[in-house]
């Protein structure tokens, strides 16, 4: 690729707001000295899953940021001003700190207190994980347990990237050694508790066998090193167990990353197309991949970006049955510019396709299975069928 690096971000939602878990897929070069390859887009390539056309290119945004600069004001604000003008939704700027961050989340580390949380069906937010070792596990929570509040802020009913979000202090910049409070329920038991944030590692695959005899791979986000954890879980299943790849929730991370977890079940070939500025190229796997291990796919409308890149080619070369819901339907590639403050500001400039030639933008990748509560169950009853062919 060019020295090139695919890789998802957080996405900050407006100026001053906060940092959330919603990853954007990015393409990145260069992007930490500035030197990003290219000029300014010069149009987008066609195709119905294209969003509108940018009306402002990043040329126009560093020529706002320097003029800004000149005039003694904000490169940040001149850049986030042409951006909102842009009728790009994954058009951002971030302050050099927060970009900073982003490098730390995909090498797998974060603040925070150690929960996942997940969001029920009246609206209610239910602790899905407690890690283990960390502040929350120390206090006595529990999976299953009800989150009701964050800081006195009632959380029934937000966007669990929202919930998360106040649990990790994005709108304050909060350190490891500051305090959250939370308020939480347990059956009939309501208390209230403050935990100190740590800086805590994430486990991006985990596996387990079910006693069916298949091995469940979770991958809850492509961070560093996660492709190559994949396909070390892949070469220690035991023969003739099938595999369901779990990627519920995945958000994203490095495509390099994805692109190596597919190449575990693939021999080599087409990942996916993308296109840069209306240049089109290619993403393939590494050959040598299992191609014989029975395999499901679990998604639901939590798996996106990166991790619908794999599905996509998972599904599309026969390689996987997907079961679940709908995905969430991001596919978009935006362009970082370093700004003369060292803030980023980056725009879409193309969008990816799956080997087949389906866009995934707006429009998210249907399963093959429709489930919902029972998805891994449905998934086991899949599995054994292809396991008898």
């Amino acid at each position: 690729m060019s020295g090139r690096d695919l890789f998802c971000q957080p996405r900050r939602i407006g100026r001053g707001a906060t940092l959330t878990l919603v990853f954007a897929t990015v393409l990145a070069a260069g992007a930490a000295t500035g030197a990003l390859p290219g000029s300014s887009p010069r149009g987008q390539a066609p195709g119905p899953n294209r969003t509108a056309a940018t009306s402002v290119s990043r040329h126009d945004v560093a020529r706002a940021a320097a003029e800004a600069m000149a005039d003694g004001k904000s490169p940040a604000e001149a850049a986030e001003r042409a951006v909102s003008r842009s009728g790009d939704r994954w058009a951002a700027v971030y302050s050099e700190g927060e970009y900073e961050e982003f490098a730390e989340a995909l090498d797998g580390r974060y603040t925070g207190v150690g929960l996942w949380a997940r969001r029920e069906r009246d609206g209610r937010i239910e602790i899905a994980r407690v890690r283990s070792g960390s502040p929350a596990a120390d206090a006595g929570i529990r999976a299953g347990d009800r989150l009701r509040s964050v800081d006195g802020r009632r959380v029934d009913g937000r966007p669990v990237t929202e919930v998360v979000s106040l649990l990790r202090g994005d709108a304050t910049d909060a350190a490891a050694g500051t305090t959250v409070r939370l308020g939480l329920e347990r059956g009939t038991r309501a208390w209230t508790l403050t935990l100190r944030r740590a800086s805590l590692s994430t486990e991006p695959v985990t596996v387990r066998g079910l006693p069916g005899g298949a091995t469940v791979i979770k991958v809850a986000a492509f961070t560093r090193g996660s492709g190559e954890r994949v396909r070390g879980a892949v070469r220690r299943v035991p023969s003739g167990a099938g595999i369901i790849l779990d990627l519920r929730g995945n958000s994203g991370g490095l495509v390099t990353e994805a692109v190596t977890a597919a190449s575990a079940f693939l021999d080599g070939g087409l990942v996916a197309t993308y296109d840069v500025d209306g240049e089109q190229r290619a993403l393939h796997a590494k050959p040598g991949g299992d191609t014989r291990t029975p395999l499901v796919t679990l998604v639901d409308g939590g798996t996106m970006s990166a991790a619908e890149l794999v599905t996509g080619a998972l599904q599309d070369r026969g390689r996987a049955v997907v079961v679940g819901e709908r995905t969430f339907g991001k596919g978009s590639v935006q362009m970082p510019s370093r700004l003369p403050d060292g803030s980023v500001a980056e725009l879409t400039v193309g969008h990816y396709r799956t080997p087949a030639g389906r866009g995934v933008d707006g429009r998210g990748i249907t399963p093959d299975l429709e489930a919902d509560r029972g998805a891994l169950r449905q998934a086991e009853t899949v599995l054994s069928g292809l396991g008898k062919q």
